[in-house]
């Protein structure tokens, strides 16, 4: 198989900054990743057929304050603490995967969820954590042997997406919003109408933009609003 050829082809190696910068941009998030604590990269081994030095980056970073859903995964461990104390705690107890990115070329044949299994045992902290935007869309996280806790999505989001689904755009689309833009402007006028009709009906709590006219550049708008739940991940270290 094509997976297992290129597993035995590639290895993890300590990474730096300039790894992270080559793979940046394919990267769905424009912000940086905060405070980077250590980078692991996917090297092509040496003799191998693959041209590229850089195949997946994964960056670690030091974890967020005040995370509801990780209170919940630690039953409240870190709660309770005024704010530099509960800081100096999740600094020593927590590392985050701020990133994870292999190039487009190499999708899809699992290389992420190795690159999250095999560098979680290398950081030597108790817990790793995460949160995945598009976590529900591509679970590597999971794969690669985290628990997922999820946010309780509002009602009215719940709506669109039921709505989107019988007009045949399923979740899995949200990731391309041009593709789901095709998909609308070739609904027939009943349909259409009723997309439009809850696309108007969700916006009604975002301000101004509610009264946004329906455009590609509003439907990229909305599409990441319904994935904008991230969902967290945990990893507790067996030998810490």
């Amino acid at each position: 198989m094509r997976t297992c050829t290129l597993f035995n082809k590639v290895e993890i190696v300590p990474g730096c900054y300039d790894d992270y910068k080559k793979l940046s941009c394919y990267h769905y998030r424009d912000n940086g990743p905060g405070q980077m604590s250590k980078i692991f990269t996917i090297k092509p081994k040496e003799n191998s057929f693959l041209q590229t030095d850089t195949i997946g980056v994964i960056v670690y970073s030091t974890p967020n304050p005040g995370l509801e859903l990780r209170n919940i995964a630690t039953n409240n461990f870190f709660v309770g603490f005024d704010r530099a104390t509960q800081i100096s705690l999740l600094n020593k107890y927590i590392r985050r995967i701020s990133r994870t990115i292999i190039e487009p070329r190499f999708r899809g044949l699992g290389l992420a969820a190795r690159l999250v299994r095999e560098t979680m045992p290398l950081m030597n902290f108790p817990i790793i954590e995460a949160s995945a935007i598009m976590g529900g869309v591509n679970p590597f996280l999971e794969k690669a042997g985290m628990t997922a806790f999820h946010a309780t999505e509002k009602l009215s989001t719940l709506r669109v997406i039921e709505a989107l689904e019988t007009v045949g755009i399923k979740k899995s689309f949200f990731a391309q919003p041009n593709q789901v833009q095709e998909i609308l402007d070739q609904l027939p006028p009943d349909m259409a109408e009723f997309i439009e009709s809850e696309f108007r009906r969700f916006l009604q709590s975002y301000g101004d933009k509610r009264y946004s006219r329906p455009t590609a550049a509003r439907t990229r708008y909305i599409l990441n609003k319904l994935t904008s739940r991230p969902v967290y991940y945990i990893w507790f270290n067996p030998n810490q």
